[in-house]
């Protein structure tokens, strides 16, 4: 079974993007110096998913993306990545960009049946939140920095309680604190229809 791990950074109020979907508040926060959380991530991680405003929130920051595949690539290698996208976006020459739509439990068993690993939820909140209600999380990355924006994108908007969630991990970096979160599956729709029928 592949893990599927939300790895992002947040603000203390729980928002991952301003209301005008900038993270323009993230650059201000200084890195720190420590990279082994992102190569772990690369190592478990063989496939990305995103939704279309985390897909042209890159483009419009990158836009050298779209003349070729070398920064992307810098980046994340030769993982497949999958957009969920109700309209036309632009690929990035040379990455395997696959637009998909819909339920993201047919989605998941694409990538499952591509990819042999794990599966990055690059984002947004509500794409994880899909991800959970069809009982396909199973891990939580964050960066917490020291900003409020007071309204935005939210992290996860779903009610996941502490019964399915549990702190594995946490360590300051700067002026980041990681928080790691393993969460339990919630019950696939496909097992509730089956113990109630």
């Amino acid at each position: 079974m592949a893990k599927v791990i939300y790895y992002t950074a947040c603000t203390l109020d729980g928002f991952i993007a301003d209301e005008r979907n900038s993270l323009d508040w993230l650059f201000e926060v200084p890195d720190g110096d420590d990279e082994s959380s992102w190569e772990q991530l690369m190592a478990q991680a063989d496939a990305l998913v995103m939704g279309a405003t985390t897909y042209e929130w890159v483009l419009a920051h990158e836009p050298e993306l779209l003349e070729g595949p070398e920064r992307w690539k810098g980046w994340y290698g030769e993982r497949p990545t999958w957009v969920f996208t109700h309209r036309e976006l632009p690929p990035i020459p040379g990455a395997d960009i696959r637009l998909v739509q819909g339920d993201v439990r047919p989605v998941y068993d694409e990538i499952t049946a591509t990819v042999p690993g794990g599966i990055w939820l690059v984002g947004g909140g509500d794409l994880v939140g899909q991800f959970d209600d069809a009982g396909l999380l199973d891990q939580i990355v964050l960066s917490v920095c020291p900003v409020t924006l007071g309204a935005g994108a939210p992290l996860l908007p779903r009610r996941i309680t502490s019964s399915r969630m549990r702190f594995a991990e946490v360590r300051r970096d700067e002026q980041q604190v990681r928080i790691v979160v393993d969460v339990d599956r919630s019950p696939s729709p496909r097992a509730d229809s089956r113990t109630s029928s």
